[in-house]
């Protein structure tokens, strides 16, 4: 979904290849449109906390390598 604004007034989305005017689009869909916007918010979100537990993962992964060294 890529959502494109002629101007404020007129709001545009663009969904796989066509256009429509946000204004005419029933009720429904709008709420549909809402809703997947949410989603795409809250997938963007998770993904960003993946990527800082995984770089938190390699940091302590690193920690443990560094002290088990001074075992050896």
């Amino acid at each position: 979904m890529n959502e494109n604004t002629i101007d404020s007034a007129n709001p545009v989305l663009t969904f796989e290849g066509k256009k429509y005017l946000i204004n005419e689009l029933s009720d429904e869909i709008k709420e549909s449109i809402k809703e997947l916007q949410i989603a795409e918010t809250q997938l963007k979100m998770h993904q960003d906390t993946l990527k800082l537990l995984s770089i938190s993962r390699n940091l302590l992964v690193n920690q443990l390598r560094e002290k088990l060294k001074n075992l050896e």
